[in-house]
């Protein structure tokens, strides 16, 4: 019989902050990033939002998704980043993906995302380039 993993008092979450390089966001995300889970704490609107809302000094020029804190990620999760990936290309806004897990990793390279968007081991690293 199998069973699915569960990641009991792990709740999804997404926190927006400015980055370290000026006209940076960082989108923190913790907990699972499945569709359950991202709709169970925020609503799609909200979420869509929270991704669309210029900051208050201005257009962003760089968009970074933190997967540190995500055990795992679905196909919901992946859209949701390909997605906000496009808008960003379409923005002219450079994005990357970062702190990728080796399970959200696999996911990435399952679905050849991780041969669309960049990405790298650290916020700090994407400074650099």
């Amino acid at each position: 019989m199998a069973t699915s993993q569960m990641w009991k008092g792990t709740k999804f979450n997404i926190e927006r902050e400015a980055g370290a390089v000026p006209g940076s966001i960082i989108f923190r995300l913790s907990g699972p990033f499945t569709a359950r889970d991202m709709y169970g704490s925020v609503t799609p609107v909200a979420l869509r939002e929270l991704f669309e809302t210029a900051p208050a000094d201005g257009p962003s020029s760089l968009q970074i998704i933190d997967l540190t804190a995500v055990p795992y990620v679905d196909s919901a999760g992946l859209g949701m980043i390909a997605t906000q990936y496009a808008r960003c290309q379409r923005q002219g806004i450079r994005f990357f993906a970062v702190g990728a897990g080796p399970r959200v990793l696999e996911q990435f390279r399952i679905t050849h995302l991780d041969t669309i968007i960049p990405m790298a081991a650290t916020a700090e690293d994407v400074s650099l380039n």
